[in-house]
């Protein structure tokens, strides 16, 4: 006689912050109740060459250990694991993978490929929670998350020491839960306490599986699932190809890098900024050069002089203004 599948719950939990994010999470596990069951798997945005604290804060702030995440380590229920610096954090299998695959929006480790991960290996038992942070890294992977059957929370934006990532996710998914940080643990209970009614199994989504890969640093060609965005990449130079994947067009290029709209832009401006900073510099000193060789009496040097003076100044008032337009 076949004994019957052993009832799912929501159990693997996936948590992503940035700046703002250590007080939003010892908020969070602060909340959770004794014994809890589930698996908690946290990326909070650091420095790539700084050792982290976290799962020490955590562990004092809440009744589950936290520990870094080690790369092969199978999950453990009633355990927080936590991203180290420089890695993305992976769930594949059952056990946890570390890569240093590709950075998205500028960061590793980052937010959705740990999202686009649990959702690949868990379903509808994932619960994707996005904190507190600037920019939007996690929005899209959240997407992922509510696409494959799993619960999505999101921390009340006026809550949030840092609302953009909040705000991002509301923009980009209908979620489940939007609540203030220190009632995100409670709500965990319940919802890992509740037994999930059957359902049938999704079938395979070939993009989540080729992103996925890209984040444990599987050589993969962009162009086999994406078309040319005409972009280039910040980070590296090469072409970025427009990921169609709605509610959130992204952008990879060959190598695996991969951007939001809204980080593309921010980063495309920091670029022109440098550019045109390096044409700031370059004008000054044609202009000194030239004022130096008209001192010897050759009059059409001034002339030269005072043309790269002229253009240095307009491109300074150029530079002033987006500088303006940046922080309204």
């Amino acid at each position: 006689m076949t004994e019957p599948a052993p009832a799912e719950r929501r159990d693997l939990i996936a948590v992503g912050a940035s700046a703002g994010g250590v007080e939003a999470l010892r908020a969070l596990v602060g909340g959770l109740p004794p014994a809890y069951p589930g698996t908690l798997l946290v990326v909070l945005h650091m420095p790539r060459s700084a050792p982290s604290a976290l799962p020490g804060i955590l562990s004092r702030s809440g009744p589950l250990p936290a520990t870094a995440a080690r790369d092969g380590e199978p999950v453990a229920a009633g355990r927080i694991y936590v991203a180290p610096a420089d890695h993305h954090l992976l769930l594949m299998d059952g056990h946890l993978q570390l890569s240093r695959g590709p950075t998205e929006n500028g960061h590793r480790p980052a937010v959705d490929p740990l999202f686009r991960s649990v959702a690949r290996a868990a379903g509808r038992r994932a619960v994707g929670v996005v904190l507190s942070g600037s920019r939007d890294d996690g929005a899209a992977g959240l997407a992922v998350i509510a696409a494959r059957g799993g619960a999505t929370i999101v921390q009340e934006p006026q809550d949030a020491l840092h609302p953009w990532m909040p705000r991002a996710a509301l923009n980009a998914v209908e979620v489940h839960h939007v609540v203030p940080a220190a009632k995100i643990g409670p709500l965990l209970g319940e919802i890992t306490a509740t037994t999930l009614a059957p359902a049938s199994a999704l079938g395979p989504d070939p993009l989540l599986d080729a992103e996925v890969a890209v984040s444990e640093f599987v050589p993969l060609s962009s162009d086999q699932f994406a078309p040319p965005a005409g972009f280039g990449c910040p980070t590296c130079g090469g072409s970025l190809f427009q990921i169609e994947e709605r509610p959130i067009p992204r952008f990879r290029c060959r190598v695996g890098h991969a951007w939001s709209p809204e980080t593309l832009l921010d980063e495309q401006a920091e670029v022109l900024e440098g550019a045109l900073w390096m044409a700031l510099r370059a004008l000054r000193e044609k202009a000194e050069l030239s004022r130096r060789m008209a001192a010897g009496g050759r009059d059409h040097f001034l002339e030269r002089a005072e043309e790269a003076e002229a253009a240095a100044a307009t491109l300074g008032e150029l530079i002033a203004r987006l500088g303006a337009t940046a922080t309204n």
